[in-house]
């Protein structure tokens, strides 16, 4: 990223996707442009305005795909606000637990502004959104191309994934697009070399895991909302993505980072917020029913302040009773479909969530015998070889 200063004040940035990172450059450029266009155009949510943007052939000495965009002023972003005191820059970030109230509020309550906006608007389909570009009257919005999402890159970057083993178009319902996403669960399983399992009973959990999240794709029982409506969803959003003023109480400014934003199921915007106490379940030093307590505690303060948001547009008629999100994430963490989604979108979560949150929820008590008599034929048959080469692989440890 590199910021220009111009002699009347203004101030813009060309952002290149990092190599080695960004797994997708090209399709993440103009992803990106469209969404930030989209907010622009459909929101109050300040975001950089796309001044221009192309593919690596038109940029500058060919270094990649690249955006210019408005350079938006500010000091720190809403993590500064909420990271606990003294931890290190290597330090993964954790809410801080004697955040002040008055802070914690303004902080959520921003947040919530912005998730509440951006869930007005509907779509057909799941996938990544765009309208006519070339077109600037234009503003038919719909999710042509497939959802690109941040465990995709993460996946082909990290998992040994193949670029097209990965889904390459959009979704008509959010059952096919739950059975997809159950399908590269496997598919990292199968594919990454190292690292992947610990023994061979760790192996057979993972794989039965897989094959009871699948079963629940395939039997539709993953989703209430299967044709819809799709809602607008990013799938990177958190307090860092959000600039601020340290100066003026960490006030919100703008908002950056929407490549990883499309049409997603309605039980994903329906789901509460992850990122509340800052750090994923997945790392949370103190084990998953730790961070179950102390987000539960987090999540009502939440909930308050985007339900004074919501009072608000209902009172201007911008909004409806039956358009409250609050309702929803609170149903979502209650009944369990907040981890539904979490382990259907993390791939590196999925085991430890689906054990500990999914499996017992829908097929009762029992053992793991018990659920290998849930497989398939074709599934049983293959576990012993399956088990075998993922052994092979531990053991070899090439790349």
């Amino acid at each position: 990223m590199f910021r220009m200063k111009f002699l009347d004040g203004g101030s813009a940035i060309i952002r290149f996707p990092i190599p080695g990172v960004s797994m997708f450059p090209e399709e993440k450029v103009q992803r990106e442009v469209s969404v930030m266009r989209f907010i622009e155009r459909h929101t109050s949510i300040r975001v950089p305005h796309v001044l221009h943007y192309g593919m690596t052939e038109g940029s500058p000495a060919g270094l990649g795909p690249f955006i210019v965009m408005e350079y938006i002023e500010n000091d720190s972003d809403l993590v500064d606000a909420l990271n606990t005191p003294g931890l290190q820059d290597d330090e993964r970030c954790v809410l801080d637990p004697n955040v002040p109230e008055d802070r914690l509020r303004s902080v959520y309550g921003d947040l919530a502004d912005i998730l509440l906006q951006l869930a007005r608007k509907s779509f057909n389909e799941i996938g990544s959104i765009t309208n006519q570009e070339d077109d600037e009257f234009d503003d038919e919005w719909t999710a042509a191309y497939r959802p690109l999402t941040l465990n995709m890159n993460e996946l082909v970057q990290l998992g040994g994934v193949f670029p097209e083993q990965l889904p390459q178009t959009n979704f008509r319902t959010a059952s096919a697009y739950f059975l997809a996403l159950a399908d590269m669960h496997m598919i990292h399983l199968s594919m990454q070399r190292n690292d992947a399992i610990e023994s061979a009973e760790d192996c057979r959990r993972k794989y039965l895991a897989r094959c009871l999240f699948r079963k629940l794709a395939q039997e539709n029982r993953l989703c209430s909302y299967d044709q819809g409506p799709f809602k607008f969803f990013c799938d990177d959003f958190r307090p860092a993505n959000v600039l601020a003023n340290s100066q003026c109480g960490f006030k919100s400014v703008g908002a950056i980072d929407w490549e990883y934003s499309y049409a997603a199921p309605v039980e994903f915007v329906h789901s509460p917020p992850s990122w509340l106490l800052l750090e994923r379940p997945e790392y949370w030093k103190g084990g998953l029913e730790d961070w179950t307590q102390t987000y539960e505690k987090r999540l009502s303060v939440f909930l308050q302040e985007l339900q004074k948001k919501e009072d608000n547009l209902i009172e201007r008629e911008i909004l409806t009773e039956g358009d409250r999100l609050s309702q929803h994430m609170l149903k979502s963490w209650q009944n369990g479909d907040f981890w539904v989604c979490y382990a259907a979108r993390r791939s590196w979560a999925f085991d430890m969530v689906y054990w500990a949150k999914i499996d017992r929820r829908f097929f009762g008590d029992g053992n793991l015998e018990d659920r290998l008599n849930l497989l398939s034929t074709e599934e049983r048959d293959a576990l012993d070889d399956f088990v075998k080469r993922k052994l092979e692989e531990k053991d070899a440890r090439t790349l």
